[in-house]
């Protein structure tokens, strides 16, 4: 008797199977929504949209002139709608906003560069109604393996003065179970 309690006492930190495959179905309703709404993103917004390994990377979040943080007006609708579908539909996830730059400058300059690009990007962000706790900013400056065109500047290396948006974790939705958001 006293080893049935004992085996009784032990099964109380067990997920019962069906709650079990509740939750792994609402995440991944999440994730395949969170897909949709980013893919609408990137048709929308002509955004390079890839996804791996539960992370999903919108290349395209925005590009700067050489030397150069201010965010451009045409980056910003994309920026608009990237923020309301995460405000929307997914206020766990967690961004991480990623700046870039060009060759043109010492490593150190392009390393403050990319990061003030990618502030930039992060503040609008909050400013659009995400929560700045939420969003963060990191800079790869010229890291050759993360240019688009490698050892370009200039005109030739616009693609490389950029910034990315990496959603880290998109959480369950608070409305799974809704339509998806149109964007």
């Amino acid at each position: 008797m006293a080893l049935g309690a004992v085996a009784l006492t032990g099964c109380t930190k067990y997920i019962k199977r069906d709650e079990f495959d509740t939750t792994i179905a609402d995440l991944r309703a999440t994730d395949q929504k969170l897909q949709g709404q980013i893919d609408s993103l990137s048709q929308k917004h002509d955004a390079l949209v890839t996804q791996l390994a539960g992370r999903v990377r919108v290349e395209t979040g925005a590009h700067f002139a050489t030397n150069d943080a201010t965010l451009s007006e045409e980056d910003k609708p994309l920026l608009d709608d990237f923020a309301r579908v995460i405000r929307d539909n997914h206020s766990d996830a967690l961004i991480t906003v990623e700046g870039f730059a060009d060759p043109s400058g010492s490593a150190a300059l392009n390393r403050r560069l990319g990061l003030k690009r990618a502030q930039s990007v992060r503040d609008y962000l909050v400013s659009a109604g995400l929560n700045a706790n939420q969003v963060r900013a990191v800079s790869y400056g010229e890291d050759r393996n993360r240019q688009v065109r490698e050892g370009q500047s200039g005109d030739a290396g616009r693609d490389n003065r950029r910034v990315s948006l990496v959603v880290d974790y998109a959480g369950v939705s608070q409305a799974t179970a809704a339509p998806t958001a149109s964007l």
